[in-house]
């Protein structure tokens, strides 16, 4: 059994400096995670994305969302991403990042300054881009990984830094896989 240690503020801004090098132009992707059904996950070596249905037997598309008038799925939170280093931070260890919720792992600089809404990046033989959507945490995020966790990721630096993540949709279908250079267009 993983011990759980949620990390108090001063110990995860101890890892800001980290987190900012994360490269800027170029990284990798460092794990896919398709969400069956709610409060389900399933690690992946390789994903399709796919321009209807987002990453191939994910729920994004059945699931919905709160967040559009009729409750179906926002067309520009199709893919959910995160700083593998911010995930490695808060989580502690590999096999807690997939509670997170997000389905992209990156080692990339996601912040606002970097990967501006329109962005577009290539991951294996996909394409998609960032779009405008915040990604913010959420009760689920807090009691996995703890309120200073929150906190933190939502504070006016990791807003800037897009601690908790960022929103894409997929533009050009393909297959991604574990370790695909992620390349900005």
């Amino acid at each position: 059994m993983i011990s759980v240690k949620h990390l108090a503020m001063a110990e995860l801004e101890a890892g800001l400096e980290a987190i900012r090098q994360s490269p800027k132009d170029e990284g990798v992707l460092e794990l896919i995670v398709r969400r069956p059904q709610i409060g389900e996950r399933e690690v992946l070596g390789e994903g399709e994305l796919d321009l209807v249905e987002g990453l191939v037997g994910d729920n994004w598309r059945t699931r919905g969302s709160s967040r559009t008038s009729d409750g179906s799925s926002h067309p520009e939170m199709q893919l959910n991403i995160m700083n593998s280093r911010v995930v490695a931070l808060v989580a502690q260890n590999q096999d807690r990042w997939p509670l997170a919720g997000d389905q992209l792992f990156i080692d990339m600089d996601l912040s606002a300054a970097n990967l501006p809404p329109e962005t577009q990046l290539t991951l294996g033989a996909a394409v998609i881009q960032v779009t405008k959507q915040p990604h913010t945490g959420c009760e689920k995020f807090v009691a996995r990984f703890g309120l200073d966790a929150m906190k933190f990721v939502n504070s006016a630096v990791g807003k800037q830094l897009h601690l908790r993540g960022i929103n894409a949709r997929v533009v050009q279908p393909g297959v991604i896989r574990v370790g695909d250079v992620v390349k900005k267009i």
